[in-house]
Formats: C-alpha cells, sequence, structure tokens
C-alpha cells in the first residue's frame, strides 16, 4: 500500500480535482460572457470532509467502536461525481446572457484560494508520514 492510498490523501486529491473541474467552467463562464443566451454553469460541491470510498471492493466505510461507550456510528459512502449545474444570474443582458463577469472572478478567486489550501494540506500531510516513517 502506497502513501497515497490512505483514504485521507485520496479525499484531498478528489477536492483538488473538483478545484481543476471547477476552474474549467468558471473560465468557460468567463470566455463566453458576451455570449447571446449563454447561462452561467458551476460545479455541485461536495462534502469532501466524508471520506470518499473509490476502491470498488467496499460501498462505504463504517466507523468501528472500541468502547461499548462509543455511540455507534454512521455509513459514509463515496457522493458520485462532480456534476454541472446551470446557475441562474442575478444580472441578465437584454441578449439573455446570465454571466456576471465581477461575480464570475470572486468564484475563481475563492477557487484559487480553496486549491491551494488543499494542496497544502496534501502536502504537509505526506510530509507528516514520511517522518512518521522516517524517509527524512
Amino acid at each position: 500500500m502506497s502513501m497515497t492510498d490512505i483514504p485521507m490523501l485520496q479525499a484531498i486529491k478528489a477536492k483538488l480535482k473538483y478545484h481543476e473541474l471547477r476552474q474549467k467552467v468558471l473560465a468557460e463562464n468567463v470566455a463566453n460572457a458576451e455570449t447571446p443566451g449563454y447561462q452561467g454553469k458551476d460545479i455541485k460541491p461536495q462534502d469532501f470532509f466524508r471520506v470518499a470510498v473509490e476502491d470498488s471492493d467496499r460501498s462505504g466505510v463504517m466507523p468501528i467502536t472500541t468502547s461499548p461507550l462509543h455511540m455507534p456510528g454512521q455509513m459514509i459512502t463515496n457522493t458520485g461525481p462532480n456534476k454541472e449545474q446551470t446557475v441562474d444570474g442575478y444580472e441578465v443582458t437584454p441578449d439573455g446572457n446570465s454571466v456576471s463577469l465581477e461575480d464570475q472572478m470572486m468564484k475563481v478567486t475563492d477557487n484559487q484560494m480553496d486549491y491551494q489550501v488543499a494542496t497544502n494540506l496534501y502536502q504537509r500531510s505526506l510530509n507528516l508520514l514520511k517522518t512518521a516513517v522516517g524517509k527524512r
């Protein structure tokens, strides 16, 4: 088992892929800001702190109780792929375009900051594991 097969690191990688896909969709929105009738799109967010299990042998993760005093947990399952969804804009131009460049730029900035946080978390997690294994 490699270090990147750890479920938490897989969840961080899934979050990075989500932000990469969202960046593409937001860039498409900006590119079509002047296209008549274009409706802005966005990617449906997921809860990445629920461990996503991509292993086909298991359909989910069940927390275990190590003491009779522990509360039973609930099954955590994979939330599925990200899906594009059309977003209704607050401003619609007379030609039917609903993309606001200001809103898109704010979303791009938020997405970039979240991507950077996930990248730093992934890098620090790998460094911590390497330290624990003794490769540093």
